[in-house]
């Protein structure tokens, strides 16, 4: 694992680059547009992305896919809803058995799959692994302390994988759940908008933590009936990525949420150009998994309700209120 190739750079990619840089990895970062690759080899700074914040020398960047395949591990830091397009152009590239550790946090809108299992589709020869937690990515390139779960289905792969990007400053926490992690990156986004939606609706500190705990209880009952770990999901990458991404403005989904519980229109905010909002696309594809597996999810449902445009922010309040007492196990 001694170079390592990274997909994508956005803020997530590029952050994911300077981590693997500051483990002492030379780093191929690969990217779509020309002039923030040369930006970035010209100047050691990604300003489209991540303004400020100076890149370590061993970043070099590149248009060519093919050239950052060959590294020994691939980090695969493109949103969710691109992964599968992605990976399929890099299947011609990628060597038999090289690990691809894949950072997008989401299920995929048309199919519902995660993302490892679109990875098993579109490429077969990898060797899948998965980043998550509460981490934004301005910290993590700037070298604060960040705590994430990295999981591979084989013990010594997840244990390699934190070896080649882990340093003093980005801890990944090794797990072989990867089912229970990717469903905790997935969800957290969705409930991360209804907790924006309390704070846009200035419902009030006590609704917004209530929120929070229901929603958890929401995660658990899903990420575990597809095969989640109880453990894993109270984890990192689960109530920890949960807590990060419902209180905090620099979350997208957060943010997201706040701008439609003060009016804003849905369609407006998801114009092609915009900050990629994970929870806005992952929502139908949770709501429609919880219905075929007769999971209650009465937040998630909701959010998804009104991405959808099925229903407005007042009506999918009054809904969850309304809903009966019950008990709390």
């Amino acid at each position: 694992m001694s170079t390592v190739g990274v997909i994508g750079a956005g803020a997530w990619g590029t952050a994911l680059a300077t981590a693997a840089a500051r483990a002492g990895r030379p780093v191929v970062l690969w990217g779509r547009d020309a002039a923030t690759v040369a930006a970035i080899n010209a100047d050691h700074e990604n300003r489209a992305r991540l303004s400020g914040i100076a890149l370590d020398a061993a970043i070099g960047a590149t248009t060519d896919l093919a050239e950052a395949c060959r590294a020994d591990m691939i980090v695969l830091g493109v949103p969710a809803q691109s992964v599968r397009a992605v990976s399929t152009a890099m299947a011609a590239h990628l060597r038999a058995g090289t690990p691809v550790l894949i950072a997008a946090k989401g299920f995929e809108r048309e199919t519902g799959a995660l993302m490892s299992d679109v990875l098993a589709e579109t490429l077969p020869q990898a060797v899948a692994a998965v980043l998550s937690g509460p981490s934004f990515a301005s910290d993590v390139a700037n070298g604060l302390p960040t705590a994430v779960t990295l999981a591979a289905t084989e013990e010594d792969t997840a244990r390699a994988l934190v070896e080649a990007i882990g340093h003093p400053a980005f801890r990944p926490y090794r797990s072989t759940d990867l089912i229970g992690v990717q469903a905790g990156g997935a969800l957290k986004n969705v409930l991360a908008i209804a907790c924006g939606v309390v704070v846009g609706k200035a419902l009030g500190a006590s609704a917004q933590a209530a929120l929070v705990a229901r929603g958890f209880a929401e995660l658990t009952r899903f990420g575990q009936a597809i095969g989640g770990r109880p453990e894993t999901l109270a984890g990192l990458s689960g109530l920890g990525d949960l807590v990060l991404t419902a209180t905090s403005p620099q979350s997208r989904n957060y943010s997201f949420g706040v701008a439609l519980g003060r009016g804003e229109a849905v369609a407006g905010m998801l114009d092609p150009g915009r900050p990629v909002t994970e929870g806005a696309w992952t929502a139908a594809a949770v709501a429609r998994r919880s219905r075929a597996l007769a999971i209650e999810m009465p937040i998630c449902a909701a959010v998804a309700a009104v991405v959808a445009g099925e229903i407005d922010v007042d009506r999918a309040i009054e809904g969850l209120l309304a809903r009966p007492f019950r008990s709390e196990g």
